[in-house]
């Protein structure tokens, strides 16, 4: 086997890109694309998954470099290309989440690693979608509203969010929330319902941990992101439940408005999952613990 294959496999892999590893080994990028073809065809396997932008380890990737890059280093710092000369930036962390929850809670608590070096790239999308890109091992990490199953992935709780009926004040000021408190639901017959998916998910777990009933019933609009779920109820759309973190601003400000406060508020439980087994790069540890850390005033 080819010792530049290993090296451009280095490069490639703490990149995650073609282009940028082939200026780092000091290659044309098709001689990169073809060395690292010519690993895979030599050990069986599929390093790289080929995404638009950049390139994502496999499971067998992450386990050849977790024995590689100890040697190979040593051996650059011998012939005196070694990180102290040229530094390797390690490979970007592929974080995924839903997308409300990145945009107001993970990127700002992530925001200053950057400066120390941590590159992100991020996938927002359903649970069971990102759940099966960590599988995959084109997700390093995961936030995820459903714990996972089975015992190729590791969950840790991150938070509790607590769920909150809402309303715009003008539509509140329209029902009768002393029946809603007293006689349940029914006080929100014709009421449209703003929801994130078709099939009613937080809206249904709501009136079934609350009302102890089943709600039967279509939404008026459905949006597959919360913040734009928030826009539409802000804007008299109709009703919806929301997680309280997201809708705090607003519900502070007075452009929404809680309909019911119950004394035992439906909460979701959000975990932090990795796959396990997987290297603990440096950087995916830092993403984690600053995540940690960060959740506990969340």
């Amino acid at each position: 086997m080819d010792l530049g294959w290993l090296r451009s496999f280095l490069a490639v892999y703490r990149t995650g890109s073609v282009t940028t590893a082939a200026r780092l080994v000091g290659l044309s990028q098709p001689t990169v694309t073809t060395q690292i073809k010519a690993l895979e065809d030599r050990l069986g396997r599929v390093l790289f998954q080929r995404l638009p932008r950049g390139m994502a380890p496999t499971p067998p990737a992450h386990d050849l470099a977790a024995r590689l890059a100890g040697p190979m280093d040593e051996l650059e710092a011998v012939v005196g290309n070694g990180p102290a000369e040229r530094p390797v930036p390690e490979p970007p962390v592929h974080l995924g989440g839903p997308a409300d929850a990145v945009a107001a809670l993970v990127l700002p608590a992530l925001a200053p690693l950057i400066e120390r070096g941590v590159r992100l790239r991020v996938t927002t999308g359903l649970a069971d979608d990102l759940l099966t890109a960590l599988r995959a091992g084109t997700c390093d990490v995961v936030v995820s509203a459903v714990r996972p199953r089975g015992r190729t992935l590791l969950a840790r709780p991150l938070m509790d969010e607590e769920f909150v009926l809402v309303a715009a004040p003008d539509r509140a000021a329209l029902l009768d929330l002393g029946g809603l408190v007293a006689h349940g639901p029914a006080a929100l017959d014709g009421v449209p319902l703003v929801s994130y998916a078709e099939d009613l998910p937080i809206l249904r777990r709501y009136w079934r941990h609350v009302f102890g009933i089943r709600l039967n019933a279509e939404p008026a609009v459905v949006v597959p992101d919360l913040r734009a779920v928030i826009a539409a109820v802000a804007a008299g759309a109709g009703v919806s439940v929301l997680p309280r973190y997201l809708c705090a601003a607003h519900l502070d400000a007075g452009t929404l408005v809680t309909l019911l406060d119950p004394d035992d508020p439906p909460i979701n439980t959000a975990f932090l999952v990795e796959r396990a087994g997987a290297p603990d790069r440096p950087h995916i540890a830092l993403v984690r613990d600053v995540l940690i850390e960060a959740a506990r005033s969340w």
